[in-house]
Formats: C-alpha cells, sequence, structure tokens
C-alpha cells in the first residue's frame, strides 16, 4: 500500500458532477429557501430532512446500480454513521445557540453558513486522510485508536460542561470590536465609519470550531467502513447537507435522548475496534451496517420510552370544550 494511491471508483468527471450538484444545491438554497428571516416550523424541516434523505437515497442508489451491491453498502454505512454522529453535533449547537442568545429567527442562516464551512474543512479533512493512508498504512491503526479513545470521551462526555466561550471567540473578539446586540440576520455591520461583527459572527466561528473537532472523530470512522475516496467523500457530504434541517426537525425533542450519546460512543469503539483489528478480522459491510443502525436504533428507543412524560392521578386532566347549549 505504500507508495500507491487509493483507487476510487468515480471517475475525474464523477467527482466534478458531485461537486457542481452540492454547490447547485447550496445556491439553490441560499438564493430562494434562505432569503427571508424566518423560525424553521418542525413540519418544515420535516419535509426539508426527507428530501435530503431521498436525494442521499437516490445517489447511493445509483452507486449501487453502476459500481455494484457492496458500493452501495459501503455508502449506506457512511451515510447513516455520519448522519448518527451528526446529531451529537446538534446536541453542542443547541447549547451554544443558548449561550449566545441566537434568536430562532435568525439561527437557520448561520447554520447554512456553517454547514457550507463544515463542507470546506471536511473535503480538506477527507484529503489529508487520503493522502496518508496512500503512503503509510499504518495510520489506519491510529485511526482506530483515535475512534475508541473517542467512544470512551463521548460515553464519560456531559454536555452541560461545554464551554462555548473559546478560543476562537477571544480571537475574534481581538482582531474586530462586536456589537452588544444583534443587528437583524446580519454578520457585520459599519458604525461610525468602523467594521464590526455582531453575535452572529460569534455563534458562527464557534460552530466552526467545534465541527472541526467532530470532523476529527467522524472522518476516521467513515475510514473504517469504506477505504474508497469517492464513497468517504461523497457520504460524508450528503450526510452533512441535511444537518441544518435534522437540527430544526430535533430541536423540540433533543432532551429526550439522553442515552443517544452511549449509543454513539458504541458505533465509535465498534468501528475503531474493526479498523484496529482489520487485518485479523475482516467484518463484512452488511454486518458493519446492520450494527450501527441497530446501536443507534435501540439508544434512541430506550431514551424515548425513559423520557415519555408520566401521567399521575394528580396530574391536571385536559379541559374539553363544551357544546355550545342551541338557542331556540
Amino acid at each position: 500500500m505504500r507508495g500507491s494511491p487509493l483507487s476510487s471508483i468515480a471517475s475525474p468527471l464523477a467527482w466534478a458532477a458531485f461537486v457542481v450538484g452540492v454547490l447547485a444545491l447550496l445556491a439553490l438554497d441560499l438564493g430562494i429557501f434562505n432569503r427571508k428571516t424566518r423560525v424553521v416550523s418542525p413540519a418544515r424541516a420535516a419535509v426539508w430532512t426527507a428530501v435530503w434523505v431521498a436525494l442521499s437515497a437516490c445517489f447511493g442508489l445509483g452507486i449501487a446500480l453502476t459500481h455494484g451491491s457492496r458500493a452501495g453498502l459501503e455508502f449506506a454505512s457512511g451515510y447513516v454513521l455520519e448522519k448518527a454522529l451528526a446529531v451529537d453535533n446538534l446536541f453542542v449547537i443547541a447549547l451554544l445557540f443558548s449561550h449566545f442568545r441566537v434568536p430562532k429567527r435568525y439561527q437557520h442562516r448561520v447554520l447554512y453558513w456553517g454547514i457550507v464551512g463544515a463542507l470546506l474543512t471536511r473535503g480538506a479533512f477527507i484529503g489529508v486522510g487520503t493522502a496518508l493512508l496512500a503512503r503509510f498504512e499504518w495510520v489506519l491503526y491510529v485511526f482506530g485508536a483515535v475512534l475508541v479513545v473517542a467512544g470512551v470521551h463521548v460515553a464519560l462526555h456531559h454536555e452541560e460542561e461545554a464551554r462555548p466561550e473559546g478560543l476562537m471567540v477571544r480571537l475574534v473578539r481581538r482582531i474586530v470590536p462586536v456589537t452588544r446586540h444583534f443587528r437583524s440576520s446580519a454578520f457585520w455591520v459599519v458604525e461610525r465609519s468602523r467594521l464590526k461583527a455582531t453575535p452572529l459572527v460569534l455563534a458562527l466561528v464557534t460552530i466552526e470550531a467545534t465541527d472541526v473537532v467532530f470532523a476529527m472523530d467522524s472522518i476516521p470512522a467513515v475510514f473504517a467502513v469504506t477505504k474508497d475516496p469517492f464513497i468517504v467523500f461523497t457520504s460524508n457530504i450528503c450526510a452533512v447537507l441535511g444537518m441544518r434541517s435534522l437540527y430544526f426537525l430535533l430541536a423540540h425533542v433533543m432532551d429526550r435522548f439522553k442515552y443517544l450519546k452511549y449509543g454513539l460512543a458504541a458505533v465509535l469503539c465498534f468501528v475503531g475496534a474493526r479498523l484496529l483489528l482489520h487485518r485479523v478480522l475482516d467484518i463484512p459491510v452488511l454486518v458493519s451496517l446492520g450494527v450501527i443502525v441497530l446501536v443507534v436504533a435501540v439508544a434512541m428507543l430506550v431514551s424515548w420510552l425513559e423520557t415519555k412524560p408520566k401521567v399521575t392521578p394528580d396530574s391536571p386532566r385536559p379541559k374539553l370544550a363544551r357544546t355550545p347549549t342551541p338557542t331556540h
């Protein structure tokens, strides 16, 4: 493997077509659906989540039809894995919005540009990871160890302990002055001939910084299920594209998934162990996909049932609307 580039199922034309398609979707989103400042309703978020999932499913089906079922399963595994890990990222984003007191009507704008930055960051990470794997096979063991450590960290870490006011925010405050209040949905304003950042910039910078941290876990995780650079890239990008709608879909019920982090921790440890043992144990892609889906689904189901509101005899009963008495 040393000195030989990782092979890809896709031609340069396919790479270009995918990138152009992603840019077109982002431009469409910005130019048509992101014009107005408004609160994204759960119903609208559910529709767009379904749209992004359907587009990703069609793309995965296209890979399976053109390059075989194994390639399709690898895309599905990478997509499901990244989607599950993205949910953990959404919990942190919710904390950041709360910390910076970002009004709901501005959150979708911050998330849009946050996703654009995440696409660039993850593309760079995947490029670096591919280059390292092409030259040094032992990097797989490093990725595996990182994932196992990350899994243990996720299981023991409490989101409430996170400190959003980090190094990046202090750096921004030193470089440019920051307004005390929001200026509509603007990131930058000019006051008294001085360029100033609004609190939206602080929220965006912090979200980008946290995504870099999450990418350090998620990118090696995808390499655990496939070594094909094209599948790694496309599955990751497809999962990230739907993060904004998924956030607004889950924003009202995030507190009901308290055991999800343990499921994600188990998934990270599983894919990490798969990398560490890849020389002695070849786990089929279909089995990996089944394990990932099962663990995440069980964690979410148990969380949902555990946090189900309990009705007690003392609980107030809903008032029934009275039927008006007909008058003659």
